[in-house]
């Protein structure tokens, strides 16, 4: 009976299995496969030959560049490096030290030196995953969570210098601003920590380079996870890495968006993907000088699918350069750990390339020291700057120059436009695909006319538009087209079926049986503001809002956004171009009718963008607007390129714009 009961219990604590998937989610679901498969698709097609690869390596890592948040390069000052004491082992010693990779950004490091020297040895420049150490609450740095790789570099006659991370440093920075943190401002300020993890790697080899014991000729990078990753965006873009050994520090973009891996990573694993990259592309840029791709079979974060199809890709380009034997594929048995399985091929690989020496490896990677004795700071310095370095690192775009004349003032803010579409919107449709717009309700009450259409946004986002108006009126002379987020979807519907509550069964299903859905009150403010009038209303909620809102609760809400910028858009952004089709849905059942677009908050700005790439247009009605990109919506790279006053300033040049309790300030161009 005793077993019976715990079985019971068990049972009982037993999570309740998820809700099985709305057909929201599944829509969105294919959305993501299908968005995944065409820069999967694009990724090294157009490489056949070694001049194809030649001719664009430089434009490729001046987009990586770009999609780390480091164009133009930050200015690479003196490192102000210093040591702050040494420890001794018999066979190495170790040099605590730190440098400042910008005026105030410190990066705390450990030098693992060889005692027993003769000439320039090779350098090993070793970054570290995600290892938090502390002692009473003192962060030691992760430096000292990998020091065993350091010591075994030193005891086999290498300088070996590990660095911390900003994460998990002995001065804690921030590496999960979409992940945690609510920092959606880092997409549109077109930051993420990966950009300021390459730059501490490219500065660390600097450092590395300077040391009299180093050969400068001779360098390699290597770590595990987080440190894996690093290790390919500095190997990609610095050639001073002439071997680079990565391990568990990549896979494919299919992994990330589709399989779910983009949930169990922070956000220094990714850049900002503008330019729509997969992962290969990435790998690829170490090319034609060595390269281990090390992983286990069983790292659920690093899926070992993904891995193969990625190292399948890359290895094409490495025979273009017939260099094949200098892309090695090691995979281990085991879970996402740092295991000796891993570890003794990475230092065979370092033997084999930087000292030519394939003999055998005896001595494993040891811990030799307590976490504190390797801490470089008894007191951290007053003037750091890494606690707050993605405020910083990304240059904001500077808003108009003031005296300009009126022509001048038309070619910046035009060229900002096209600026706008290119670094903000490369996610939008090369190619616009068909409406297909269906009716989908039409029915009367009181003298109105309400109706519905669905209409195609893009394949797999089908959305629905709404509109009221006096049966007499069969050509409205003004039309209003409402854009909703989901409170105001929810007040429509409620309004609404007061008086078509059978009509809208699907939308008071989407709000839940529970939920009372009707407003009698409503309803008859509504049909008062039509009755009188030649005019329509118009409504449309942009995806993930309304019928096409996708279940979850708000952490599955933030994977659901970070998936949209893997894959080189937004939701803000997206939410754009379903406006922009609504107009054009509107503009097809109305032709040559005036337009009005109206939008609240952060959908106010949504109507705003649209209206930049929209004709035909009337004015614009603005509600309650943000004050800065910075408050949202974000687009990608979108405070790179203005903010919102100059926005607005090349709107109202061109529409008529009511601005009501706004709280936009400073706003130029005749508001």
């Amino acid at each position: 009976m005793a077993t019976l009961l715990v079985l019971a219990s068990a049972q009982a604590l037993a999570a309740p299995a998820p809700p099985p998937p709305s057909p929201a989610d599944r829509a969105l679901s294919r959305y993501f496969a299908a968005e995944t498969e065409k820069i999967e698709r694009a990724c090294l097609s157009e490489i056949h030959t070694l001049e194809d690869w030649q001719a664009r390596q430089a434009e490729y890592r001046r987009q990586l560049q770009d999609m780390l948040g480091l164009s133009p390069w930050p200015e690479r000052g003196d490192l102000r490096s210093t040591v702050t004491g040494t420890i001794e082992h018999e066979q190495f010693q170790v040099e605590k030290l730190h440098f400042q990779s910008l005026p105030g950004l410190y990066v705390t490091a450990n030098l693992y030196l060889p005692k027993e020297r003769s000439g320039r040895l090779p350098g090993i420049l070793y970054v570290c995953g995600h290892s938090r150490v502390a002692t009473n609450g003192v962060s030691c740095g992760n430096k000292t969570g990998y020091q065993h790789h350091g010591a075994w570099f030193a005891r086999n006659g290498y300088v070996c210098l590990t660095i911390d991370t900003v994460q998990l440093g002995e001065i804690e920075g921030l590496h999960h601003g979409t992940y945690r943190e609510g920092l959606w401002w880092w997409n549109a300020r077109g930051y993420t920590p990966a950009g300021i993890e390459t730059w501490n790697g490219i500065r660390a080899l600097d450092y590395l380079a300077s040391r009299p014991e180093v050969d400068p000729a001779r360098l390699g990078m290597t770590g595990r996870s987080g440190g894996g990753a690093y290790t390919w965006f500095v190997a990609a873009l610095d050639e001073r890495v002439q071997v680079a050994a990565p391990v568990a520090g990549i896979t494919d973009l299919r992994n990330h968006v589709i399989d779910g891996v983009v949930e169990g990573h922070c956000d220094c694993m990714y850049f900002v993907n503008a330019h729509r990259w997969d992962y290969p592309l990435l790998a690829a840029l170490v090319a034609p000088r060595p390269l281990l791709l090390a992983n286990t079979d069983k790292d659920a974060i690093f899926p070992l699918d993904g891995v193969l199809r990625t190292h399948r890709k890359v290895r094409r380009i490495y025979e273009l350069h017939g260099a094949a034997d200098r892309f090695g594929l090691l995979i281990a048995e085991g879970p996402h750990h740092d295991t000796q399985d891993l570890q003794v091929p990475v230092f065979r690989w370092m033997n084999r390339w930087l000292k030519e020496d394939q003999s055998a490896i005896d001595a494993i990677a040891e811990k030799f020291f307590h976490p504190l004795d390797l801490r470089v700071f008894d007191t951290l310095p007053a003037d750091s700057i890494n606690t707050n370095i993605h405020e910083l690192l990304v240059p904001r775009a500077q808003p108009m120059p003031d005296g300009l004349d009126a022509s001048l003032q038309k070619a910046w803010l035009l060229e900002r436009v096209a600026a706008t579409r290119a670094q903000c919107f490369a996610g939008w449709p090369e190619r616009t695909p068909p409406l297909d717009i269906k009716p989908a309700i039409r029915a009367e009450r009181d003298g109105l006319l309400f109706r519905a259409w669905d209409f195609t946004s893009q394949p797999e986002v089908g959305l629905r538009l709404y509109a009221l108006g006096r049966v007499a009126t069969e050509k409205p002379d003004r039309i209003t087209l409402r854009i909703l987020d989901a409170g105001e979807w929810t007040n429509l519907i409620e309004a609404l079926s007061g008086a078509f509550a059978v009509e809208l069964a699907n939308e008071r299903s989407a709000l839940g049986t529970n939920q009372m859905v009707s407003d009698p009150e409503a309803w008859a403010a509504l049909a008062g503001s039509v009755a009188g009038n030649e005019s329509a209303l118009f409504w449309f909620a942009p995806r993930g809002i309304g019928l096409d809102a996708w279940s979850g609760d708000a952490a599955k809400a933030r994977q659901i956004r970070r998936r949209f910028m893997l894959v080189g858009q937004t939701l803000d952004g997206m939410r754009v171009w379903d406006i922009r089709r609504a107009v054009g849905v509107v503009q097809e059942l109305c032709p040559a009718v005036p337009v009005a677009l109206e939008g609240q908050g952060g959908m106010g700005v949504n109507v705003l963008y649209a209206s930049l790439f929209e004709s035909g247009l009337d004015r614009l009605i603005l509600r309650d607007l943000p004050i800065s990109h910075r408050d949202g919506p974000d687009y990608l790279n979108v405070l790179r390129v203005w903010d919102l006053p100059d926005a607005l300033g090349v709107t109202s040049s061109q529409l008529t714009i009511g601005l009501y309790a706004p709280r936009l300030s400073g706003t130029r161009g005749g508001m």
